[in-house]
C-alpha cells in the first residue's frame, strides 16, 4: 500500500500548496493595485522593510533563511520547516510589493508550500526519507502552481535540490503534487499571464550561432545578478549590524533610484517591462535597471523571490538584443526569460521545460541551446546558497 500513500500524500500537498498560491496571488494583485494607485506608499518602503525584519527577528527564527532552509530540509531530512514560515513570508512579500520593492513571487510560493508539506509530514509521522520526499513535492507544487508550469515545477524541485544526482524516485510524486497544485490554483479562479514566442526563425547554423551569442549575454546577466546580490548582502551586513536598519536603508536607496531616474517602472514584479519586451519596445538598459532595483531590494533584506525579476531581466535583455542579432524580439525575449533564470538558479533542465510549457515545443532546440549555454557561462554559484551544484564544470 506504499504506492497508494505516494499518490494520496502528493495530492494533499498539492491541494495545500495550490490553495496557498491562490491566496498569495490574489493578495498580490490587490496590493500591487494599491501601490500603483497610491504612489505615496513608496515613501513607507523603508519603514515597511524594517518592520518585516523586526517581525522575523522576533518570531521568525530559522524561517529567515527562506528557500535555503527548504532546500536543506531535502538534503538532510532530519529537521523541520517551521509552519510559521508560511504566514511570515506571505506577509513579508506582500509588504515588499505594497510599498514598491522590486521582488518576485516564487520564493514565497516555494516557502509556503515547503512549510505546509513539512507540517503534513510531521502530522503523519513520516520518517526522514519520506519527509524529504514530502518537501520535494511541496517545492514542485509551489513553483508549478504560482507560474502555471507544473512539469517545470516538478523538475525544478528535483534539480534545485540535487546533491550529486537527481532524486528520480521522487519524480512521479512531485509531478502528482505539482499538477494538483496547478489545477487547484486554477480552480480558485487564478489566471496566469502567458506571452507568445511569435514566428520562429528557420533552423539554420547562422541562427544557432546568433542564439549562442545571445545565450552568452544571458549567462553574463545571470552572473552579474548573482554577484551583485551577494556583494550587497555583505555590504549591508557589514555596514548595518541590525537587520531592520539594513532594510530601512535599502528602502531609502530604492526611493532615491526612483526619483533619480524619474521612473517607477522598475518597482514590483516588473510585468509591464516584460510586456514591452515581448512587444519589441524594451529600452536597451531596462534589464540593467531592473537588475539593480531587485539586487538592492533583496540584498538589503526585503522578502520576495528572484524568479519573476529574472524573467523580466532576461526578456528585456533578449528583446534589446534583437536589433543587433537580426532576430525577432519576441523570440529572443522568450529565450532570455527562461535562460537567465535557469543560469541564475542552476536549473537548466527545469527552465528548458518551463520555456516549452510557456511557449510551446516548436522552439525546443533553441530553448535547450540557450539554457545550457547561459548556464555554462554563468559561474559556479547561484541564487540558492544551499543548492549543491551537480552539473557545473570546474574552472
Amino acid at each position: 500500500m506504499k504506492w497508494l500513500k505516494w499518490i494520496l500524500l502528493p495530492i494533499a500537498i498539492g491541494i495545500a500548496a495550490g490553495s496557498a498560491s491562490a491566496l498569495f496571488l490574489a493578495s498580490l494583485d490587490s496590493v500591487i493595485a494599491l501601490q500603483t494607485g497610491h504612489s505615496w506608499l513608496l515613501w513607507l518602503l523603508p519603514a515597511g522593510g524594517a518592520a518585516v525584519s523586526l517581525m522575523y527577528m522576533k518570531v521568525g527564527k530559522d524561517a529567515i533563511r527562506g528557500n535555503n532552509l527548504v532546500l536543506e530540509q531535502v538534503h538532510n531530512g532530519n529537521g523541520s520547516i517551521p509552519l510559521r514560515m508560511a504566514p511570515l513570508v506571505l506577509i513579508g512579500t506582500l509588504v515588499t510589493h505594497l510599498f514598491g520593492g522590486s521582488a518576485g513571487r516564487e520564493g514565497t510560493a516555494v516557502q509556503m508550500a515547503g512549510s505546509l508539506a513539512s507540517a503534513i509530514g510531521g502530522r503523519l509521522r513520516l520518517d526522514e526519507q519520506e519527509r524529504r520526499m514530502a518537501v520535494l513535492c511541496g517545492i514542485g507544487a509551489g513553483f508549478g502552481s504560482v507560474f502555471g508550469t507544473p512539469i517545470a515545477g516538478a523538475i525544478f524541485g528535483l534539480e534545485a535540490s540535487s546533491r550529486g544526482a537527481m532524486r528520480y524516485q521522487a519524480l512521479i510524486p512531485c509531478l502528482i503534487a505539482s499538477f494538483t497544485g496547478h489545477y487547484v490554483t486554477l480552480a480558485w479562479g487564478i489566471k496566469h499571464t502567458h506571452y507568445a514566442i511569435g514566428v520562429l526563425p528557420s533552423l539554420h547554423w547562422l541562427t544557432i550561432l546568433k542564439v549562442i551569442v545571445a545565450a552568452l549575454a544571458f549567462g553574463i546577466a545571470a552572473w552579474l545578478f548573482i554577484r551583485l546580490i551577494a556583494m550587497l548582502k555583505k555590504l549591508f551586513a557589514r555596514g548595518f549590524k541590525h537587520p531592520a536598519l539594513r532594510s530601512f536603508v535599502g528602502g531609502i536607496i530604492i526611493i532615491a533610484l526612483v526619483y533619480g531616474l524619474g521612473s517607477r517602472e522598475y518597482l514590483g514584479l516588473g510585468l509591464p517591462l516584460m510586456a514591452d519586451a515581448f512587444a519589441g519596445e524594451s529600452s536597451p538598459l531596462a534589464f540593467l535597471w531592473k537588475l539593480l532595483f531587485t539586487s538592492v531590494t533583496l540584498g538589503s533584506g526585503f522578502m520576495g523571490g528572484e524568479v519573476t525579476p529574472l524573467f523580466v531581466i532576461g526578456s528585456a535583455l533578449g528583446s534589446s538584443l534583437s536589433a543587433y542579432l537580426d532576430l525577432p524580439a519576441t523570440f529572443l525575449a522568450a529565450l532570455g526569460l527562461a535562460s537567465v533564470f535557469g543560469a541564475a538558479s542552476k536549473t537548466p533542465i527545469a527552465c528548458t521545460i518551463l520555456g516549452l510549457e510557456l511557449f510551446g515545443v516548436q522552439g525546443a532546440p533553441y530553448m535547450l541551446i540557450a539554457c545550457l549555454v547561459s548556464f555554462a557561462v554563468s559561474g559556479r554559484t547561484g541564487i540558492y546558497e544551499s543548492h549543491v551544484r551537480t552539473y557545473v564544470p570546474k574552472r
